[in-house]
């Protein structure tokens, strides 16, 4: 793949729209650094933002609006607040956290029931926001591990051959990430400080709470929690089943597989028939969610192969698992993780 290097101009920008509504990938400028920016209701399309970054595992991303109209639609409620906080510091490096509408893709939240949305204020983002006309997932546009990029030929060093376009509007005004506030809490708390002082928050919010969070969170930047069924959750292993595994009739079960759709289970979810990871990325929150919600008493997790994405995936499917599982014709054996 050749990396289109585009101007900041009508042509320009008009040719990263047209790319972004087809599910590519542009390199733009931000407030602070170049973002990587895709559709953010194509879950096809987040998942190759996080392919080309190299990102070990499914974080929650920020989508970028170009208005508080824009905003709103992705939120579940908005409460007075919110509006407060956007008529204050939007356009600007304040992100808010709310309960997202069920258009979200579950690949951008991580599967959580929240959504981080941001308003920029670079000129050229928004612009780009406008023309795309979709919110757009936009992490730094560097790969995993590396300096976030504040110039157009940084990324291009880093993400070169790799990305459908950058936007070249050279260096940007070098900033730190934006603050993240969650709303969905009383008091609202401060999940991630950055570009808006917390002074200026507390204008507006005097109980504000700040959390340095080494735990669950709902922002990128700090350890991510990711969605966990509630159902247990077994990972398939090969072998047969030993004396000391638990037998399940098949039919009270789910199975989450990568691509063949197998028999006798109550429900079955197939994350790619053709065995891509990057579609299996894209339907694995979903899918999981899916199987969580039918009342079984065990889901079967089939592993993925443990390259590019389905390094994530099997991350988070580890973390998730009670055990192990054994299948035979009519029965899954199961054993608890000691």
């Amino acid at each position: 793949m050749e990396t289109e290097v585009l101007s900041p101009d009508e042509a320009g920008l008009s040719r990263a729209a047209r790319i972004v509504k087809s599910g590519g990938l542009v390199a733009f400028p931000t407030e602070t650094v170049y973002g990587l920016g895709a559709c953010g209701l194509w879950a096809e399309a987040v998942a190759k933002l996080f392919e080309v970054k190299g990102r070990p595992t499914f974080d929650p991303v920020i989508l970028h609006v170009a208005s508080p109209k824009e905003a709103r639609g992705l939120w579940a409620r908005v409460p007075r607040l919110a509006h407060k906080l956007m008529k204050r510091f939007w356009p600007g490096p304040l992100t808010l956290v709310l309960p997202r509408k069920p258009g979200v893709p579950d690949l951008v939240t991580a599967g959580l029931p929240t959504v981080a949305v941001r308003m920029p204020s670079h000129p050229v983002a928004l612009d780009l926001l406008r023309r795309a006309g979709c919110p757009m997932a936009a992490p730094s546009a560097n790969r995993f591990g590396r300096l976030s990029p504040t110039h157009h030929a940084a990324v291009l060093e880093q993400l070169g051959g790799r990305i459908d376009a950058v936007i070249a509007s050279g260096p940007t005004p070098v900033g730190i990430e934006s603050t993240v506030v969650s709303l969905v809490e009383d008091p609202p708390v401060v999940l991630r400080p950055g570009g808006t002082p917390l002074e200026a928050l507390r204008e507006l919010v005097p109980n504000l709470r700040v959390e340095a969070r080494v735990g669950p969170s709902a922002s990128p930047g700090t350890l991510p929690r990711h969605y966990m069924p509630s159902t247990p959750l077994f990972l398939l292993t090969p072998g047969t089943s030993e004396g000391s595994e638990q037998a399940l009739d098949r039919r009270r079960c789910g199975l989450l597989a990568f691509r063949d759709r197998w028999e006798g289970f109550a429900r079955v979810e197939v994350l790619s028939p053709q065995g891509d990871l990057i579609t299996a990325a894209a339907n694995f929150f979903t899918a999981l969610r899916v199987l969580d919600q039918e009342g079984l008493e065990a889901i079967v997790a089939e592993p993925v192969p443990e390259t590019g994405l389905g390094v994530a995936m099997m991350d988070r499917l580890r973390r998730a698992a009670s055990g192990k599982a054994r299948l035979d014709p009519t029965r899954v054996w199961i054993r608890p993780r000691e």
